[in-house]
């Protein structure tokens, strides 16, 4: 169990990994597995667990069936883990240890994909 919400961690398909961002969908997931990847990290991504449906309340003597609706269908998103579990996306962006493939540093715009290319010149503040 995390300290706060900005260090968790967990067991992803049996590793043990700090979380990176969950609930992503597959783009957003390619494009954090890249940059992780590039800066020397192992990447375990897992499909989203389905929504937990409650049971419905037990039948009483005499009551009719009533057929339950189908849960709705899992959503097409993912949990992205990198193995090393003291891993903070926070720590890691602003304490500039991310590198983009053309040798800068990952800003906080780039990681949130605002930005196509990271201008780390300009700091996050002046923006």
């Amino acid at each position: 169990m995390a300290l706060n919400k900005n260090h968790e961690f967990e067991e992803l398909d049996g590793v043990k990994c700090g979380i990176v961002e969950k609930n992503v969908k597959p783009e957003r997931m390619a494009f954090l597995k890249e940059l992780l990847e590039f800066n020397g990290y192992s990447v375990v991504t897992v499909p989203t667990a389905p929504p937990k449906v409650a049971a419905p309340p037990p039948l009483k003597e005499g009551e009719p069936v009533v057929e339950a609706p189908l849960p709705p269908p899992p959503p097409d998103t993912f949990t992205v883990g990198v193995t090393d579990y003291t891993f903070n996306p926070i720590n890691a962006i602003f304490g500039r240890m991310l590198k983009t493939k053309d040798g800068h540093f990952a800003t906080w715009a780039y990681w949130n994909q605002q930005e196509s290319v990271s201008n780390d010149e300009v700091p996050y503040y002046e923006k």
